[in-house]
């Protein structure tokens, strides 16, 4: 006869201690962790902004050496214009004593001698010389309702003029949700742009 001995298998659960010390290890994962990834969201918002800043500037330079390559050409008015990529862009045109310089991209129809530039051509600007560029909206309102990511605003007059261009996600929140940074360069991550000399400054406060 052959006697089979089966082997009892015991299971035993964690003890209190061996659950306090998971519970340990656990916090002292997420308070080390969590900051690393905090600071990975600020490196990608600050990678953003500096990368539509560069992506700008150079679609700037770009438009300035096509018309200079094409002779200076100007549109049946007479204004400083250009086909870029398919589509007519107006340019400044050269004063002198305004310190404003020929050549620079400042919208569809109008602001060659930025008297008449609006926020509006600051979105013609954006929208006309970036390839797929992300939505943009003067109004906080579309802001809020995710019609747009990022905000567009102007100061100055004349040659001081310039467009602000805020990245969404930086902006400060308030009970309401985004509040506008107006044209504050302290707020959130922004660059501007200035038609009259092709001045792309970045701002980076996060």
């Amino acid at each position: 006869m052959v006697n089979i001995k089966r082997k009892q298998s015991t299971q035993s659960g964690f003890t209190l201690i061996e659950l306090v010390i998971v519970v340990v290890i656990l916090g002292l994962l997420a308070a080390t962790a969590i900051p690393k990834f905090l600071d990975l969201t600020d490196q990608a918002e600050n990678a953003n902004i500096e990368g539509m800043a560069g992506g700008f500037a150079t679609a700037v330079s770009l438009v300035r050496a096509q018309w200079e390559a094409e002779g200076r050409p100007k549109n049946s008015t007479g204004i400083n214009s250009v086909v870029y990529d398919g589509t007519t862009l107006i340019l400044t045109k050269e004063n002198v004593g305004s310190g404003i310089r020929p050549g620079y991209v400042t919208g569809l129809t109008t602001g060659d001698t930025l008297t008449t530039f609006t926020s509006t051509n600051c979105i013609e600007i954006w929208q006309n010389i970036l390839q797929q560029p992300p939505t943009v909206s003067t109004s906080i309102t579309d802001i809020n309702n995710g019609n747009a990511n990022y905000f567009v605003s102007l100061s100055g007059s004349g040659a001081s003029t310039e467009c602000h261009y805020y990245l969404k996600d930086t902006l400060t929140r308030n009970a309401s949700g985004f509040a506008t940074p107006g044209t504050s360069t302290s707020v959130g991550n922004s660059f501007t742009y200035q038609p009259a000399n092709s001045s792309v400054v970045v701002y980076v406060n996060q």
